[in-house]
């Protein structure tokens, strides 16, 4: 079957996966959040990201409330199956729940 890689991604002991969204134009690293197999599987059906909410424990649509969707363009994931990126179209340019376009704009002084 064509998704049978998801049964073989290295999930945590709650059975979620970090998943890094990147930008698919210019490779700017939007946001990192956490999708279980079913995030993944809408995800792939639907052409649309969708995560899983820890805090609220339910399925997240990226997007269902403020607009700014994710469009799924790629999908891989690393070496160790343990983290899933995710290329996408950010609709509205906007990923980050304070109104950023990426949630890394804190630098750290080095």
């Amino acid at each position: 079957m064509a998704n049978d890689w998801i049964d073989n991604l290295k999930y945590d002991e709650k059975g979620l996966i970090p998943a890094i969204a990147q930008d698919y134009e210019d490779g700017t690293i939007l946001m990192m959040a956490w999708m279980n197999r079913q995030a993944l599987e809408l995800t792939l059906s639907t052409g649309e990201v969708h995560y899983w909410s820890r805090s609220r424990q339910e399925l997240w649509h990226k997007g269902a409330t403020s607009g700014h969707i994710q469009k799924l363009k790629k999908i891989y994931y690393d070496c160790d199956r343990d983290v899933v990126l995710v290329k996408i179209e950010q609709v509205g340019g906007i990923a980050c729940h304070t109104g950023a376009r990426s949630c890394f704009f804190t630098e750290v002084p080095i």
